[in-house]
């Protein structure tokens, strides 16, 4: 059949529209692919209070910087510092607040001398355990004090991990009565430290990669540091005979992510978002990790390394808590906004304190129960 000129002349315009559209996809194609390859990419660092590869606290900020570089996509890429590679470990806060690094991870207990409320922050002798601290900072108040609290000092602070509770710590000398601490030379910052100090004892304030070396040489007595998972890896139990629970001075520890707040609030807002999703997920992956890793630990220390596990006298912690009242009520009288905190935390601890008498603590009570004969 033979083919009429309209019907050439409608092919043509049919294939040039079809030509048309596959460039105008080309040029989209490329212009997105050009948009993509042109995004900023913001390049952070993270500075941080502990060794560089100590398990849980050193290798949770190496998480944390994968997470975010993963969620944007490459967008934002974050190097992380142990303590002293730029730093040392008691001078995170203000390396963040001045822009020598973006973002910290450390514990808001350290700077209690620049603001007298950060342990409620961190952790309180005999106060909460660690889901009972994150219920309060994530649903009773605390985070927003927290915020308003470093607001000042250009700085912007989220949860970054808990130890949970921990252990009283590593001792050369048994402790058999409150005598036995008097005169003692140990590591235990904070709160936890003014009570012992009060005690007899003589507090030491020293960042975590001193403190072997100062237990080696016998200047320090005993130290205190986080459960036996770190502890092992620290390898206290080279240079101290006696392992000591109930970790009566941090129940329930928070770690703190800081973000310099001038930086953070001129990012995007889906890299904000990131980063502050990061954060939660490594504030619970830590303590995961260490409520799975402290038993097999503890196991190593005992079977394998001959470490003798202790309990503190029933006198020695009625007398520490007695103590603990003392400081934290002193503690809330430091300013306005100290009380404010102090009355947020006391309140919120007295609720769930009075559900877990019947709901966690009656529980393992009754897991201990012996069976009747």
């Amino acid at each position: 059949m033979q083919s009429r000129p309209k019907d050439f002349l409608a092919l043509g315009i049919i294939a040039m529209l079809v030509q048309a559209c596959g460039n105008e996809e080309s040029q989209t194609s490329a212009t997105s692919s050009a948009d993509h390859s042109e995004q900023k990419v913001y390049e952070w660092k993270m500075i941080t209070s502990w060794p560089k590869n100590l398990p849980a606290l050193g290798t949770s900020p190496e998480y944390f910087a994968e997470i975010v570089e993963q969620m944007s996509a490459g967008r934002m890429k974050i190097r992380v510092y142990g303590a002293n590679e730029l730093v040392g470990g008691l001078e995170v806060f203000d390396a963040v607040r001045q822009g020598v690094a973006e973002i910290g991870h450390s514990g808001a207990y350290y700077w209690q001398g620049k603001i007298p409320a950060t342990p409620f922050f961190s952790s309180i002798p005999f106060g909460m355990t660690s889901y009972e601290q994150n219920a309060w900072l994530r649903y009773g108040g605390g985070d927003k004090l927290w915020k308003d609290l470093y607001a000042p000092f250009n700085l912007i602070p989220v949860r970054g991990g808990n130890t949970g509770t921990q252990m009283f710590g590593w001792f050369n000398k048994e402790i058999d009565s409150l005598a036995d601490l008097r005169g003692l030379k140990m590591r235990i910052p904070s709160l936890g430290g003014e009570v012992f100090r009060r005690a007899g004892g003589v507090p030491v304030t020293m960042q975590v990669s001193e403190v072997f070396t100062a237990l080696q040489t016998g200047a320090l007595d005993a130290t205190e540091f986080v459960s036996p998972y770190n502890d092992l890896a620290a390898g206290y139990h080279t240079v101290a005979k006696y392992y000591y629970y109930p970790g009566w001075h941090e129940p329930g520890s928070t770690l703190e992510t800081i973000f310099n707040k001038q930086r953070f609030e001129a990012l995007p807002a889906d890299l904000q978002a990131i980063l502050l999703a990061a954060a939660e997920v490594m504030n619970q992956t830590l303590l995961d990790e260490l409520m799975a890793k402290n038993n097999e630990a503890l196991k190593s220390l005992v079977q394998e390394h001959g470490v003798e596990i202790r309990r503190l006298p029933d006198d020695v912690l009625v007398e520490l808590r007695r103590l603990s009242t003392e400081v934290v009520l002193e503690l809330a009288t430091a300013d306005e906004a100290t009380r404010v905190i102090y009355e947020s935390w006391n309140n919120f601890r007295s609720g769930v304190m009075n559900y877990n008498r019947i709901a966690e603590e009656a529980l393992i009570e009754a897991r201990t129960l012996h069976t009747p004969n």
